[in-house]
């Protein structure tokens, strides 16, 4: 029986250690998404602003 308490112990400690390193991968993936929106909207944004100054300054 302390064969199987140690051996149960042993296996939540790494269930434990594997479920907290792959949330801590998906909120990494969560934030690398929302930075990558970010960045797009923002480049987005500089893109329109620099043509509407080209076709201002064309006329």
């Amino acid at each position: 029986m302390t064969n199987f308490t140690l051996f149960f112990n042993s296996f939540l400690s790494y269930l434990l250690l594997f479920v907290l390193i792959a949330v801590l991968a998906v909120i990494a993936c969560f934030i690398g998404i929302s930075f990558r929106k970010k960045k797009d909207a923002r480049d987005a944004a500089t893109s329109a602003m620099s043509q509407a100054d080209t076709q201002d300054g064309q006329s």
